[in-house]
């Protein structure tokens, strides 16, 4: 790879720009679990509606990662991020003004979908300028981003909720950054170095001399990978049910009258921030590029501190906090440790493609777990249940990972 400071610099510069236009991509996708309580009540709709709207977003998201993530093995990264972004903000837009449950339900989807447009080409472009030894690095530094955007997300909800903002402005206000940033990202990224520069490794751009049909029959000819899709399902069925369900939880503890409640769940992302840029370098170093066995640890801690969760009495608010920052610093972590896999595997110009079905079958599990995890809540009346089946599916993946790495 070459050294040159030049060369540096840029590399910085792609990945930290790339990071900060995610920074607020969540909010226009995040900010659903902070509005659910209040569009339910408003529109006079049981949470399983809601999950199923929610649901609906999950699938267009998941579709899109199927398509947009081969995509960006062949078009620009650049104008598939700010696309998805400038789309994204007019139908959070257009569903602030929405009084249709079926009408919310089809935006929502579509929102999932453009979306979708910034995760695998975003990562196809890191891949671009980053080399294998450095992969986990600069994967973590990008996971971390989307962690922080939660955070950022999070924040603005709370506090435009206490300031008495009704749930059509968490679809209004917050992406107004999402703007600033995309058009940041527009100006200042490149999708790969000017010179050509030697990673070590089959040419990186060689890729768009091959047919879609030829990128998709490598991906779904690994069995490995595969296997390693399914085990990053079930982690983000885990991850959303404690993204959207969380807010809702707490929420449903008279919080006006108890406000600190509310920020006890703002430490969720914060932990899935930590976590992920500290899983990425430890599985550059501690873990010795195993990604699996880092993933196995991660997934096997965040089970038992969703038990933890579920069992604790949840009025103690620092424990509570405590419980919050330990689940999203473990079910997030691994997540930095999933994306490498797809170049590890497939090989570098497979990327996009790898990401894009890895995160396609992320959400299509997240889907299913959404308006599982409401007709949980419908049934028994008490959203603390949520924890245990987050528990039991964090189980799922970590049995799945030990099963790749037992036949490896």
């Amino acid at each position: 790879m070459t050294n040159t400071k030049r060369f540096r610099v840029q590399q910085w510069k792609m990945l930290l720009v790339t990071m900060l236009c995610y920074l607020f991509f969540y909010t226009g996708r995040h900010n659903f679990g902070w509005a659910a309580t209040g569009m339910a009540q408003a529109l006079q709709i049981p949470y399983a509606t809601i999950g199923w709207i929610s649901f609906c977003m999950l699938i267009g998201y998941s579709i899109g990662q199927f398509i947009n993530g081969n995509l960006a093995d062949r078009f620009s990264a650049r104008f598939m991020v700010t696309t998805g972004a400038y789309l994204s903000i007019l139908t959070n837009i257009s569903i602030s003004f929405a009084d249709h449950v079926y009408v919310i339900m089809v935006l929502w989807a579509l929102n999932g979908y453009f979306q979708s447009m910034a995760w695998a080409p975003g990562g196809k472009l890191i891949n671009n300028w980053w080399g294998r030894e450095e992969r986990g690095k600069a994967f973590g530094f990008y996971t971390m981003a989307a962690g922080l955007s939660s955070v950022v997300t999070y924040f603005l909800s709370i506090i435009l909720l206490a300031q008495g903002y009704e749930w059509r402005m968490l679809f209004r206000l917050p992406v107004l950054l999402l703007f600033l940033s995309a058009t940041i990202f527009l100006v200042l990224v490149r999708d790969k170095p000017t010179d050509e520069v030697d990673q070590g490794e089959e040419d990186i751009l060689s890729s768009s001399k091959e047919t879609w049909l030829a990128r998709y029959k490598v991906v779904l000819g690994n069995r490995r990978f595969l296997l390693t899709s399914l085990a990053f399902g079930f982690e983000s069925m885990a991850r959303y049910g404690l993204i959207f369900w969380v807010p809702v939880h707490y929420l449903g503890k008279d919080w006006k009258d108890s406000p600190a409640h509310i920020w006890v769940t703002f430490l969720l992302p914060v932990g899935m921030a930590a976590g992920a840029l500290s899983f990425g370098l430890l599985s550059d170093t501690l873990f010795k590029h195993d990604r699996l066995k880092a993933i196995f640890v991660g997934m096997l801690a965040s089970a038992f501190v969703s038990l933890l969760v579920y069992v604790l009495p949840g009025h103690n608010l620092v424990l509570g906090g405590i419980l919050m920052l330990l689940a999203g610093f473990s079910v997030y972590g691994p997540q930095a440790c999933f994306w490498p896999l797809s170049p590890d595997m497939l090989g570098s110009k497979y990327t996009g493609t790898g990401i894009g079905f890895m995160n396609m079958c992320g959400y299509l599990f997240a889907a299913i777990g959404e308006p599982l995890l409401g007709h949980t809540i419908d049934i028994t009346g008490n959203s603390q249940n949520i924890f245990l089946v987050i528990a039991l599916i964090c189980f799922l993946s970590t049995a799945i990972i030990y099963f790749i790495k037992s036949k490896r």
